[in-house]
């Protein structure tokens, strides 16, 4: 005699067709015929609208003009229709940069230049991230990224005003502070050794905020427990950030670290055209690729050499880029971009 309360019950299916939910097993993947992309932009019309213009800048300017990197190698001449009637001359476009006498100087003044910005771009950064992370008052830590924030979005232009207010001669306002104490005015805009030092503080003043934005995410990302484990264990503040904060922070240090070394033979041409301009005095130590190759492109008026520089830059960034990040991959796997 069986009891029926012991045994399991056993459902009925119908068919095959009900062994399986419509929407296929619970935690297992079905796979997606064709249409999926068409179905995902129909779903997600205004995510993909607000993508458009991105992607149309990304193909217009980052695809649709690499067939025009042959005029690096051809004699370019304004008569012809079609670039590609050019005749070739192999690499006679990149010998007037690699055989002039400012080459190494230029090559070396946009390295520098670069390291200092990613240098202390990067410092300053992480260190405000980590002071806004351990602000509790929400007032001020809202005026503070609002005021960190605030010089990014200005233009190079109006720095450029705000730097020569500051450095001027006769009138500006370090010459003033430095005469009220009884010290010398100098003339900034003819001390060549000093601007290095001025063009990565105003980069860093103006810069730092979006990095501190993007490190401050970061860090708002990493487990709250970890810090509750440390605080019941008797860590302070400071052994916190030392041993969850920046560790966990390091890799997308890395990461913005990495794409800054991608550009680091681009000078930011904007910037330097802007506060420097054609002073001659300032060039030694301020010339950079760009502003050399447009001062160049100005008097020959050849986009061909222009061309040729800008392949050598885009090479060595590549190179650069691709040996750092074996470096890194070696000796800090996390924080690897690839």
């Amino acid at each position: 005699m069986h009891d029926g309360a012991s045994e399991p019950a056993v459902p009925r299916t119908a068919g095959p067709a009900a062994a399986v939910p419509a929407g296929g097993v619970p935690g297992t993947r079905t796979k997606r015929r064709g249409g999926g992309f068409i179905r995902d932009v129909r779903r997600n019309p205004v995510s993909y609208l607000l993508a458009l213009p991105a992607i149309l800048y990304t193909l217009v300017f980052g695809y649709a003009t690499l067939p025009y990197l042959m005029m690096a190698f051809q004699k370019f001449s304004y008569d012809t229709s079609h670039f590609w009637q050019n005749p070739f001359i192999g690499f006679k476009n990149f010998e007037f940069f690699f055989r002039s006498d400012n080459a190494v100087r230029v090559t070396w003044n946009t390295i520098r230049l670069n390291f200092l910005f990613i240098a202390f771009g990067n410092a300053v950064a992480v260190l405000l991230a980590v002071i806004m992370n351990e602000v509790r008052g929400k007032w001020f830590l809202r005026v503070s990224q609002s005021l960190f924030l605030f010089p990014y979005f200005l233009s190079w232009v109006i720095v450029s005003y705000v730097v020569y207010n500051i450095f001027s001669s006769q009138y500006g306002l370090l010459n003033q502070i430095l005469e009220a104490f009884g010290m010398k005015a100098h003339n900034w805009y003819g001390m060549a050794d000093a601007w290095p030092g001025i063009l990565a503080f105003m980069r860093v003043w103006k810069d730092a905020g979006l990095l501190a934005v993007i490190f401050l995410a970061a860090i708002v990302g990493i487990d709250n427990e970890l810090y509750e484990a440390a605080r019941i264990d008797g860590a302070s503040r400071w052994q916190q950030i030392r041993g969850i904060t920046l560790p966990l922070l390091m890799p997308t240090v890395v990461i913005m670290v990495l794409l800054a070394i991608g550009k680091i033979f681009y000078g930011d041409f904007a910037m330097m055209y802007a506060i420097i301009h054609d002073n001659g005095l300032l060039l030694p130590t301020t010339d950079v690729i760009d502003t050399y190759v447009y001062r160049a492109l100005r008097m020959t008026g050849d986009p061909a050499q222009a061309m040729a520089v800008g392949i050598y830059q885009a090479v060595m960034g590549f190179l650069l880029v691709y040996g750092v990040n074996r470096l890194i991959r070696r000796y800090f796997p996390e924080g690897a971009l690839f």
